[in-house]
């Protein structure tokens, strides 16, 4: 049903993205999922570990086989040609074959076959989390270049006014030439700048179209940086115990949802259920025939039928003890490797999520301090701005403003769309689906 679901909410957001003239964030994660091989490959492995556990629980049922055969003899004894009719022999058989014991060796490949299913799943949803993340980082990429280009063709149209004040002073002698020839160097910096911020859009769109396997992308909505505000002032000011705290509650997150780290579980499970099957390779197999009969005609005696019912025994009593004490040590070595797989996971969940947090932390400060050095910059650049068209400033200082200003404009924008990209990283660790229990879990609502 979940699937279903799934499914028709994809269908229903491809259908809106094909006749929309725009293209939300929700949009472009569900076309991502729907268009990812890596994910639709995961999805067929689960279907085959499913068919595969199916399989082995069928071995534990009774076996039903049937056969026929028949025969014509064309020579006798003495190479003599004879009528084949007359030597027509025919016969089919059913059986029911039922495995009373093995030493419970099908019971734990039954519940080896369960693990891989299971694993398959977490690697599955491992995939999912990678996707979606991979779907907000090229979706947060394309307006960044969007906004960092904006910012350039803003720049480069105040360079140009300023170009043009700088040209009449030049006319009328009241700058030399060498402050003409740094507003022209300005003016062909910020032509570069903007030819560059078009270019680095072109490549996030045609990057962010590959991931969802779209022809051409309508117009982005821009991303609510308000709902994310309590988030960042809380982030941008946190103290250590107050992150040691959220450390410790995120940790507790991965610890029961984090995919790989399941998988790693999983791994050691299995190894150790290997490790009992080949202990058992020793067991006795008891198997009982319920039913055999079988019914046959031949020219010389007629139909005939007979049925019977046994319970057959046969043990195997490995004589070669040293193989099975080898195939023994080795699934012990897979128990204790397995072991060790689950700690270095568990390290390097550890050390991934305290890089997330600390990154995290990191940009919510930028983003504050961005804001802060942006507002003054703005300001001083004003100044100087208004100072130059009055012939009180020079074109080294408008232009040493221009582009202190410029520095933090894009600095903002940068900070703003890593703080999303590292939201993105944490969702992934904690494997939380929905955005709005995340940024809950950060703030420290439990709830």
């Amino acid at each position: 049903m979940r699937k279903q679901i799934f499914f028709i909410f994809v269908l229903v957001l491809t259908v809106t993205f094909l006749f929309s003239e725009t293209i939300s964030l929700e949009q472009v994660r569900a076309l991502a999922l729907a268009n990812s091989r890596s994910l639709a490959n995961y999805n067929i492995n689960i279907r085959s570990s499913v068919l595969e556990e199916k399989s082995q629980l069928y071995t534990i049922l009774p076996s039903v086989s049937a056969n026929y055969s028949a025969s014509m003899d064309y020579l006798d004894k003495d190479w003599h040609f004879i009528n084949p009719v007359d030597t027509f022999d025919s016969s089919a058989r059913l059986s029911i074959t039922q495995t009373l014991f093995n030493g419970g060796k099908n019971f734990i490949q039954k519940a080896i076959n369960e693990l891989n299913s299971e694993s398959q799943r977490k690697a599955a949803l491992a995939e999912y989390f990678k996707v979606l993340e991979s779907a907000d980082n090229a979706y947060y990429a394309m307006l960044e270049s969007m906004a960092t280009l904006e910012a350039a063709e803003s720049a480069l149209t105040n360079t140009l006014s300023n170009l043009s004040i700088a040209e009449i002073r030049q006319s009328n002698g009241m700058i030399n030439q060498g402050d003409y020839l740094k507003a022209l160097a300005e003016k062909e910096s910020q032509e570069n700048s903007r030819n560059q911020a078009r270019r680095s859009l072109s490549l996030n769109v045609t990057k962010l179209k590959n991931l969802i396997g779209a022809a051409s992308i309508p117009q982005p909505e821009q991303i609510d940086f308000s709902r994310y505000e309590g988030l960042i002032q809380y982030f941008g000011s946190i103290s250590d115990e107050d992150a040691s705290t959220l450390y410790d509650r995120f940790w507790k997150i991965i610890t029961q949802a984090n995919p790989s780290l399941a998988m790693a579980a999983l791994n050691s499970q299995k190894a150790e259920k290997n490790l009992s099957s080949a202990k058992r390779d020793s067991a006795p197999v008891v198997t009982a025939t319920l039913i055999s009969g079988s019914i046959g005609y031949s020219t010389e005696k007629g139909f005939g039928t007979s049925s019977t019912g046994r319970v057959e025994i046969s043990g195997k009593i490995p004589l070669d003890f040293w193989n099975l004490s080898n195939k023994i040590e080795k699934n012990k070595i897979a128990v204790n490797s397995a072991g060790i797989d689950y700690i270095d996971r568990e390290t390097q969940l550890e050390t991934s999520l305290l890089e997330a947090l600390i990154n995290a932390f990191t940009q919510a400060d930028s983003v504050l301090s961005s804001r802060r050095s942006l507002e003054y910059t703005q300001k001083h650049y004003e100044y100087v701005e208004e100072r130059y068209r009055l012939s009180q400033s020079s074109v080294s200082e408008l232009g040493e403003a221009s582009s202190l200003l410029i520095d933090n404009r894009n600095k903002l924008i940068q900070a703003n769309y890593g703080f999303l990209q590292k939201l993105s990283a944490l969702r992934s660790l904690g494997a939380i689906d929905d955005e709005e229990r995340l940024i809950n879990l950060l703030m420290g609502n439990k709830n």
